[in-house]
């Protein structure tokens, strides 16, 4: 798909201005290259460049990746509605990897739409089919891979998603007319590699509160499974059958997020590096929010939506927080874990417990939760959640159907507008949930009409969630 505003992007390439990093992509006809708005490189001709809105319509026009700016290594972008929401859903459950495992036949019908209409919206948004944006994550993962760790190229074959190492070497020869090892043999020196951990950067657009981010998290921290030390988040982290931990730090300047992984993740590499983008909202524009939200914004304009890692923990730590304080939810919500979580080893003391699954909530007798303190109601909302989550009546995850998972959330007992509107915001990292009777909001606000606050709210739109962190903000401030 081209960009008709060819104007400014050039200007945007001229100026190598980071808030259109990942936006969109350029090829330069002379070279047969594409590169991203920020690429180092002698800036080409404006007549010799063409646009593109994804990597993987630059690749499908035949152009391979520049190797100084590093096409696989743009931020993504936040969910809004531009591109349609069935194109977001798509790409969501894509970037998890779904196509290693389904056809796009089987995507379709999980989406509840036709073969046709998912790939008529899929090459509308980003000017590709269903298999080709696949193609072009799994290439780039790889080609990521290969330059950033030590890990073997049989590995790296499956980590990124191919099904067989020939079939690796053939696409990525085809594509990028080197193969895997000649690639490897151009970086200048692999990085230590140890038996236990993969390192990775993402990157970001700036501006980037990461402290702000982590504050919010650490408030909410559950014992046990997640932990904050000084600048850096860690976690357990369990994907179906791979478990393991990771943790993040975001150094100063350098517009990245540096992960480190336990290799025994490395398998289930892109929908863990998915759901680390949504937990620390890496694909926000800033600048673009920032013009939406005005004044509201200007104290701190690298505020995140912190997200989740995982949707179900999420939603039961919601469920906990109803009427009560962060630190009193965040007790119950650390007991919950440990009396539920099972048990891994990290080489970390405060790491000791994987979340509590839906499976093993869901068959937890009513009367256990009382027992941890969690009054009955609120017990049995959790319970019904999980069975729910079990039942594949309702998926917390980034992509989901936002109007049917908030209708089927308020369905279950003992969860309201305000639990459902933060689940949203959060777990379906949708950047307009909107929780108006949040007291905190009103507070904020000095209003306590829900009428009248939505309708403030309205001139914050597609960026109500973000409005709604820096309203709990300067409450904060104001303390």
């Amino acid at each position: 798909m081209l960009l008709h505003d060819a104007t400014s992007c050039y200007q945007a390439l001229l100026t190598h201005d980071a808030r259109f990093d990942g936006v969109f992509f350029v090829g330069v006809r002379t070279t047969g290259i594409y590169c991203r708005p920020i690429c180092p490189a002698k800036t080409p001709k404006e007549e010799n460049c063409v646009y593109y809105a994804h990597a993987a319509a630059a690749e499908q026009a035949g152009y391979r990746p520049c190797l100084r700016c590093r096409p696989e290594l743009a931020p993504g972008n936040a969910s809004v509605d531009a591109i349609g929401e069935l194109a977001q859903r798509a790409a969501s459950r894509i970037e998890d990897g779904v196509l290693s495992e389904i056809s796009v036949t089987a995507l379709a019908a999980e989406l509840g739409v036709s073969e046709r209409h998912l790939r008529r919206a899929v090459e509308s948004a980003f000017g590709v089919s269903p298999h080709a944006l696949a193609q072009t994550q799994r290439l780039l993962l790889a080609k990521r891979l290969l330059t950033d760790t030590a890990l073997p190229v049989t590995q790296i074959a499956f980590a990124s998603g191919f099904q067989s190492v020939r079939r690796f070497n053939s696409v990525f020869q085809e594509r990028y007319r080197l193969t895997p090892t000649a690639l490897r043999k151009n970086v200048p020196a692999l990085p230590a590699q140890t038996e236990q951990t993969l390192d990775i950067a993402l990157t970001y657009r700036p501006p980037f509160d990461w402290s702000g981010l982590l504050g919010f998290l650490k408030s909410r921290t559950l014992a046990g499974v997640e932990d904050i030390d000084g600048d850096t988040y860690r976690r357990t982290v369990r994907w179906q059958e791979h478990t393991g931990w990771l943790s993040a730090c975001a150094k100063d300047n350098e517009r990245v997020l540096r992960i480190s992984l336990s290799l025994s993740l490395a398998q289930a590499l892109p929908p863990i590096l998915a759901r680390i983008k949504s937990l620390f909202d890496l694909g926000a524009s800033p600048h673009r929010i920032n013009d939406v939200l005005g004044a509201l914004a200007a104290d701190c304009p690298g505020l995140r939506v912190p997200g989740a890692f995982h949707g179900f923990e999420t939603a039961v730590r919601a469920i906990l927080g109803q009427q009560v304080s962060v630190k009193a939810a965040t007790t119950l919500a650390s007991r919950f874990a440990a009396a539920l979580g099972e048990l891994v080893a990290t080489p970390f003391a405060n790491l000791t417990h994987l979340s509590p699954t839906p499976e093993r909530v869901a068959r937890t007798p009513k009367q256990e939760l009382i027992a941890l303190g969690i009054l009955e109601t609120r017990a049995l909302a959790i319970l019904a959640l999980a069975q729910a989550a079990v039942e594949g009546k309702i998926s917390l995850e980034p992509g989901e159907d936002r109007a049917a998972t908030l209708k089927a959330l308020v369905a279950l007992p003992g969860i309201g507008e305000w639990t459902a509107q933060y689940i949203a915001m959060r777990a379906l990292a949708w950047p307009d949930a909107f929780p108006h009777t949040d007291l905190g909001v009103k507070k904020a606000l000095g209003e306590t009409q829900p009428t009248k606050i939505l309708e403030i709210a309205d001139a914050w739109r597609p960026w109500r969630a973000y409005a709604t962190m820096h309203l709990w903000r300067s409450l904060e401030a104001k303390q």
